[in-house]
């Protein structure tokens, strides 16, 4: 288990206009050039392996700020949204691992049927390339998924969720996911929960399993 320390602010310089002051003044901001603003405040959360993190909280709240905080704290970890996908080859045949393995990890994604591992990923539809995308991650022991399975409909984003639980416990691997949904919290059946609000304030959970 390892305890990070999370927390973000930033420097603003603006150029005094006569809309910036007005606007300072308004909301009892003084006369506004440059302020140091807090978009995170401090706070621990304990994540250990083979955990799931859940972060969640309403739009513009901050979730990817989260991310982006703990990416530059942890190690060997893999993006979902930044991996690449060739276009040349069946999905089988992508793994460093034996056959079996690679049946696992792509059964486990949601991509078990003959066909689909057959096929290419430039052959896939944006749901199965997501999947298969988080069937390559699985490689990593920490993986980051923002706003997770999105794009997916609710009976698949369901199953992919559960398996990510599964998937976790298995293999020990991390994961960091961030949504504003919070249906499907049961299925993922966190380790971890940070709630996000507005402005700088979060809150963190250890759900019991």
């Amino acid at each position: 288990m390892n305890t990070y320390v999370l927390g973000k602010s930033v420097n603003m310089l603006l150029e005094p206009t006569v809309n910036v002051s007005a606007v300072a003044e308004m909301f009892g901001l003084g006369h506004w050039r440059e302020q140091t603003v807090k978009l995170l405040d401090q706070y621990e959360v304990t994540i250990g392996p083979g955990q799931v993190v859940y972060v969640t909280g309403g739009s513009g709240t901050g979730k990817t700020m989260v991310l982006e905080v703990l990416k530059g704290i942890m190690n060997e970890f893999i993006d979902l949204d930044l991996l690449e996908l060739p276009a040349d080859r069946a999905l089988v045949n992508f793994f460093d691992a034996s056959l079996s393995d690679a049946l696992k990890r792509l059964s486990l994604s949601g991509l078990s049927g003959a066909f689909a591992m057959l096929r290419t990923p430039s052959q896939l539809s944006d749901g199965q390339r997501y999947r298969f995308r988080l069937a390559l991650a699985m490689q990593s022991p920490v993986i980051f998924i923002d706003e997770c399975c999105a794009t997916l409909d609710h009976v698949t984003a369901a199953v992919v969720t559960y398996n990510i639980r599964k998937f976790a416990d298995t293999y020990q691997t991390t994961f960091i996911v961030a949504t504003g949904h919070d249906d499907l919290l049961e299925d993922r059946c966190p380790d971890v929960v940070i709630l996000k609000h507005f402005v700088s304030q979060t809150d963190v959970f250890y759900p019991p399993r």
